[in-house]
């Protein structure tokens, strides 16, 4: 997987660095209908004050999991971070929950609808046990 266009939204040098989010950033647009603010959290453990803060004001969630071959397993697995980032979104009161399933290019074969459908299959059974309707979240392919 690139990371060509992961530091996009980090405004800060040492997040840009680091190739990590550290502080939360916000980003605002309008739309005929809506006022939108994209806040950018950061998910390492060693921000987690700063992922609530960003979090608590969220309205929908993009969890973003990766599709690689352990990286997933690991981001899954009883104390992993994936499902750490779910339960603190339910938690916060982030009822709106959008999964986006990164690093497809670096599944097996490239961009495998199985693995795309494994990973949907396993996030949906856990989501559901927060709290969250997998039916009412949209899971997207992306690399």
């Amino acid at each position: 997987g690139s990371f060509k266009y992961a530091w996009v939204l980090d405004k800060l040098k040492a997040d840009r660095e680091r190739g990590i989010t550290i502080d939360i950033t916000l980003w605002k647009f309008e739309t005929a209908k809506y006022y939108v603010t994209i806040i950018d959290a950061p998910g390492h453990r060693d921000f987690i004050k700063n992922m609530i803060t960003g979090t608590s004001q969220a309205d929908c969630a993009v969890l973003i999991v990766a599709a690689g071959t352990g990286e997933f397993e690991a981001g899954i697995s009883k104390n992993g971070q994936t499902r750490e980032h779910a339960l603190l979104a339910f938690t916060l009161g982030v009822k709106q929950l959008i999964v986006g399933v990164n690093k497809m290019d670096s599944t097996e074969p490239p961009y495998s609808e199985s693995r795309f459908e494994e990973i949907k299959k396993e996030v949906s059974s856990y989501i559901k046990k927060i709290g969250y309707n997998p039916a009412a979240v949209a899971f997207v392919p992306i690399s």
